[in-house]
């Protein structure tokens, strides 16, 4: 069974950093992409950071320079380091996983985690 354990977040004030982590078992990863995305109250699901089985990664502009995605094969976990938080950076962060990263940029990945809270204090 698979399963996605996201872990890291809480209150910063803005200008701050977080790095969330998501533990991930029940498949071999590494041949998987991973993507986090996030959701305000009110708002849609958004696109936040993902990588490929072979490291390649890609943002949004509205994170680009700021966030980091990385991943520790041999742990099974994926990690987005958040630097120079805004108070718009304030949502739940979720991870996800797919084959392919492609169908990570669409949202569709196979499974999710239960989510991080981030909240961004001005």
């Amino acid at each position: 069974q698979v399963q996605l354990v996201e872990s890291g977040g809480g209150l910063v004030q803005a200008g701050g950093s977080l790095r969330l982590s998501c533990a991930a078992s029940g498949r071999t990863f590494s041949r998987y992409a991973m993507g986090w995305f996030r959701q305000a109250p009110g708002k849609e699901r958004e696109f936040v950071a993902a990588i490929g089985s072979n490291g390649d990664t890609t943002y949004p502009g509205s994170v680009g320079g700021r966030f980091t995605i990385s991943r520790d094969t041999a742990k099974n976990t994926v990690y987005l380091q958040m630097n120079s938080l805004k108070p718009e950076d304030t949502a739940v962060y979720y991870c996800t996983t797919t084959f392919l990263l492609t169908t990570i940029l669409k949202g569709s990945g196979d499974y999710w985690g239960q989510g991080t809270q981030v909240t961004v204090s001005s």
